[in-house]
């Protein structure tokens, strides 16, 4: 994905190439063989083999391969046979295969010495574990770069010493070999280094001990481990060491790098970590103003990239494994095609980052030197222009500055801090001091905020209570300038002020340990904005996130909030993440909840934004719990261990308000389970799957739970059996179910499992609504269930009940059953599972009512669902409104049942 032109610049521009052609005449001829092609660890072998065959040590033959690769890569580069990643790629490998071929050398001579070292405890050979950091561990290093290592082993012990060994500690072992291992790759010989080594980043820097066991280290990281120290880990990659002491290491660096929930915590950390080295930098270019652009740690430079790349994934790593690559450039591409960064935005920092490192490999180019800043010559400054392929500094730097430009502005958008503005009148300080009181009620005084006495109360008891009190002081201040923010935002509201102070205040104390939290709406002041409006709108909406704060990661793209879901995406997602995890049902449990919340949340979003209608919304909600139903049936049949087939010939029919496609936020679910399987082990298997079905579903976990389950509409209720054969439930249809069964039974559907199954239920379905009903029973039937149900739901009130009125939402949908029950044996199109406002439609459209009134109780079904949403969202537990509301609308309702039932 290179960017410029790559014109062919002859390698006499490096004055290191030059220097070590001149120095022997047959370099020429060597440098001319192996720069026809990329070069690789065969290549290395070879070479390495041919010049200790002519007597030269490992040291000297090693070093010389080192200056020959070098230069085959510099003019590969400049010739314009290799692009980037062939450089990148190459070195890397390179420095690998110099660490492992000394490690084996070295390693043979210690244990020739003193035996080989065996853990304490598992009495297994040991090996030292090199770990590659930095661009190293990333694959991702510059031609004359250090490389950064850490030594580790994996027990304590000693080495097994014989005929007449020393034994040594498996640390002091260790320790020797390391300190041979350095010596050996950079010491500095007349064949020049291989390597120049730093062990910098170790537990305890330079201070620390050279080599560490496991155990340290997983101690240090729990005592010791700094913020900055994980971003250095995150590209820790084993070069060496036995494969399962490597994943042993790997689960200890795990939960020390990354985190289980979204860490935006980490852009502050990292902000800090910039600001020091950025300080740093001006500092030196205060000292030396001589000095040119710095294309690695100078503003927009090549570390800045690399900030935008891992900040990411430190925020993110910890949920999704695609994110933690070490590569700078693996991590760019995945933050596009995840959608977390815009795609056509990644592509140009991919530009500026390829172009800001080639710049960066002809600075070294020059002369083999570690260096990221330009020349103050300005002869030397026009060779690396012309090594760039311009024919100055200038042109050079009208392309490359516009690309540092580009990071600078990618990394501020990230990385600025939110929080520097004007000075905020609610503080810790203000807060906390003994006239909170008075302060805070002449600030709402100035925002002009109704309700100030309750919203000054209600402020400072939730900020001198214990519990905001005990904060950490970072935490404090953080959640100060958000309520600061909130007041000016909440005050521009024409009603519910008072509300929304609450219910954020509610959800703030909730998140408030959590650092994470106040730092991803300190960071995007756009997803407070929104989660300020979801408060207003919605208790319902402020409880659910208040339960599950993470859903504040969905808030962050006002992009993909207000797509519409992608099906069959979603069900892949769930199906390949079902996958991944089979064997830990602790993990699919949580994986199901946050996968169903995040997107029960895109779709509360855009209905409190009035995106979606409520009948779209319904269909939206029962479609999501469908695909959640399915994965659960697959996923836990995997879990019974004496089950007698792959795929289970069960199905799960769905009733009620799934049944029907009109689903709400917190509906339960009315279900039964059908099997269709002759296996003697049958029925003993599906009875246990669909125990274990309702356990997936209703289980609190961490992340909450799916759905609540109610099976009591299977054949025989309570008494019944839990799941029952086809041919038993067609039996039980047609011969022992009461009518109102059959009333349940016009909305009821095959919702997951073996569609088969389903198409038998639905047959069954069709026949037993389709028999023809003495009209006269049937009606007197409906209507005493009716008043069972209304006199069991009495309304005191002066409010019109919007479900149980006369009028009313089941006098509706009782109606519909009604019509269905005595008609389809007639006009079979009614047992389409259409809906209550179709099939009222559909009714009118037939002639088995008056077609004006059909349309109209229809619109009168749909408005008060409407007004039942909306009261829902209020998080009231009753649907009453005032009568003049509907009373317009529902004197359709009441005729139509009178000209029914009356």
């Amino acid at each position: 994905m290179n960017i410029h032109s790559k014109p062919y610049v002859s390698h006499d521009h490096s004055r290191f190439v030059t220097r070590w052609l001149n120095a022997k005449d047959k370099r020429h001829q060597e440098l001319e063989n192996i720069s026809h092609s990329a070069l690789s660890r065969h290549s290395f072998t070879e070479i390495l083999q041919n010049e200790i065959q002519q007597g030269a040590s490992l040291n000297a033959a090693m070093r010389r391969l080192r200056n020959l690769v070098l230069a085959g890569l510099i003019k590969r580069d400049l010739n314009g046979a290799a692009d980037l990643n062939e450089v990148i790629s190459t070195i890397s490998d390179f420095a690998d295969f110099v660490i492992q071929t000394h490690l084996q050398q070295l390693m043979s001579e210690m244990v020739e010495t003193h035996g080989t070292p065996l853990g304490e405890e598992s009495g297994e050979a040991q090996e030292l574990i090199v770990l590659g950091m930095g661009k190293l561990g990333g694959h991702e290093l510059n031609v004359s770069s250090d490389i950064d290592l850490i030594f580790c082993y994996s027990e304590n012990g000693d080495t097994d010493a014989k005929n007449g060994q020393r034994s040594l500690s498996n640390h002091e072992f260790f320790s020797r070999l390391g300190k041979k291992l350095i010596a050996a790759i950079s010491e500095i010989t007349e064949d020049g280094f291989s390597f120049r080594v730093d062990m910098a980043l170790r537990p305890n820097g330079n201070s620390g001990p050279l080599v560490a066991s496991f155990g340290m280290v997983e101690d240090y990281f729990l005592v010791q481990g700094r913020e900055w120290e994980r971003y250095a880990w995150v590209k820790a990659r084993a070069i060496t060491g036995k494969p399962e002491h490597i994943a042993a290491l790997e689960k200890i660096i795990f939960p020390f790098v990354y985190r289980r929930y979204l860490d935006y915590g980490v852009i502050d950390s990292l902000r800090n970590m910039h600001h020091q080295i950025r300080a740093e930098v001006v500092r030196q270019e205060t000292r030396h103003p001589e000095r040119g652009i710095n294309v690695k740690l100078g503003r927009g430079g090549i570390r800045e990239v690399e900030f935008l790349a891992q900040v990411f994934q430190l925020i993110r790593g910890g949920r999704e494994a695609v994110l933690r690559d070490r590569s700078t450039r693996t991590t760019l591409r995945t933050l596009a095609d995840k959608g977390i960064l815009e795609a056509n935005l990644v592509e140009r920092l991919m530009q500026a980052y390829i172009f800001l490192r080639d710049v960066e490999h002809r600075l070294q180019y020059l002369d083999d030197a570690q260096t990221h800043i330009f020349p103050a010559n300005q002869d030397d400054q026009k060779i690396v222009a012309q090594m760039m392929g311009y024919a100055d500094i200038e042109s050079l730097n009208q392309v490359l500055l516009p690309h540092m430009q580009f990071v600078a502005e990618q990394f501020d958008a990230i990385f600025k801090d939110k929080s520097e503005q004007e000075d905020e009148v609610i503080n810790t300080t203000t807060m906390s001091a003994s006239d909170a009181n008075e302060t805070i009620t002449a600030y709402l005084q100035t925002l002009e905020f109704d309700d100030l006495n309750d919203v000054t109360q209600r402020l400072t008891a939730t900020w001198q209570s214990a519990k905001m009190q005990a904060l950490p002081e970072s935490s404090k201040e953080k959640l100060a300038a958000l309520i600061h923010s909130a007041l000016k935002i909440i005050s521009q509201q024409t009603e519910g002020q008072a509300n929304t102070v609450h219910r954020l205040l509610d959800f703030m104390e909730h998140i408030a340990r959590r650092t994470a939290y106040l730092s991803l709406l300190s960071e995007f002041p756009h997803a407070f904005r929104r989660v300020i409006r979801m408060m207003s709108a919605s208790d319902w909406a402020a409880k659910f996130l208040s339960r599950h704060p993470i859903l504040l990661d969905e808030l962050l793209d006002e992009s993909v909030l207000h797509q519409a879901p992608d099906w069959n995406a979603f069900s892949a997602e769930v199906a390949t993440t079902m996958h991944e995890q089979q064997g830990d049902v602790e993990a699919q449990l949580d994986s199901l909840r946050e996968l169903h919340h995040a997107l029960l949340f895109r779709l509360l979003a855009q209905d409190l934004e009035g995106k979606v209608s409520v009948e779209h919304l319904a269909d939206s909600l029962s479609k999501l719990a469908d695909i959640i139903v399915e994965a659960v049936v697959q996923a836990a049949w995997k879990t019974i261990a004496s089950r007698h087939r792959e795929t289970p010939k069960f199905a799960v029919i769905a009733y009620g308000k799934l049944g029907g496609k009109e689903l709400s936020y917190a509906s339960d679910l009315d279900l039964i389970f059908l099997y269709d399987d002759d296996d003697q082990d049958a029925p003993a298997s599906y009875a246990k799957l669909a125990q274990r079905f309702i356990t997936w579903m209703t289980t609190h976990t961490s992340s909450g739970i799916l759905f609540d389950i109610d099976i009591a509409l299977r054949p025989d209720g309570a008494s019944g059996l839990m799941v029952s054969s086809v041919q038993a439930f067609e039996k039980y249809q047609e011969k022992s179910a009461w009518l109102w069964e059959h009333q349940a039974l016009t909305r009821a559907r095959f919702c997951a499992g073996d569609e088969s199954i389903g198409q038998q239920f639905e047959q069954i379905r069709e026949k037993v609504l389709r028999l023809p009903r003495d009209a006269a029973v049937l009606k007197s039937e409906v209507a005493n269930m009716r008043k069972k149900m209304r006199d069991a739901n009495p309304n005191r009130s002066e409010l019109f009940d919007l479900k149980h009125d006369h009028g009313g939402m089941i006098d509706i949908e009782f109606m519909v059953q009604y019509l269905v029950l005595k008609y389809a044996h007639e006009h079979p199109e009614l047992t389409g599972n259409i809906g209550n406002i179709a099939l009222l439609n559909l009714c009118g459209k037939l002639g088995l009512i008056d077609s004006n009134l059909a349309t109209e109780t229809a619109n009168s079904y749909r408005l008060l669902r409407k007004y039942q949403h909306n009261i829902r969202l209020q998080g009231e537990e009753r649907a009453r409104v005032q009568p003049e509301k509907v009373l317009g609308a529902v004197k359709f309702s009441e005729a139509l049942w009178d000209a029914l039932f009356e």
